[in-house]
């Protein structure tokens, strides 16, 4: 039985689904956390390259922490919103690969 390529990919990309998953979920992770890397590189100029952790760390040191604690509130459930989509995808594939 002759599979083709683009039947190959689908079943490459689906036998390392949760490898992928596991990077995206690390690099996303990466990415939350590159707060001095941020300010470094792009500044923190504001309507331009103004993300919510440089926002965050510029609210800190101005003392305002209602809003830099609200801000970081915010990006938590962020990140476990897309945590918990990863996990509910990978529930569902395990579920149908079943």
């Amino acid at each position: 039985m002759n599979v083709g390529a683009v039947g190959c990919v689908a079943t490459l990309i689906w036998e390392a689904r949760f490898a992928l998953v596991v990077t995206l979920l690390a690099g996303f992770g990466r990415a939350a956390a590159e707060v001095s890397t941020i300010i470094i590189v792009g500044g923190n100029i504001d309507g331009y390259t103004r993300l919510m952790t440089t926002s965050i760390a510029l609210e800190t040191s101005k003392g305002n922490l209602p809003l830099a604690l609200s801000l970081g509130i915010i990006m938590m459930g962020v990140v476990v919103a897309v945590n918990a989509f990863a996990w509910t995808i990978r529930r569902w594939s395990e579920a149908v690969a079943r």
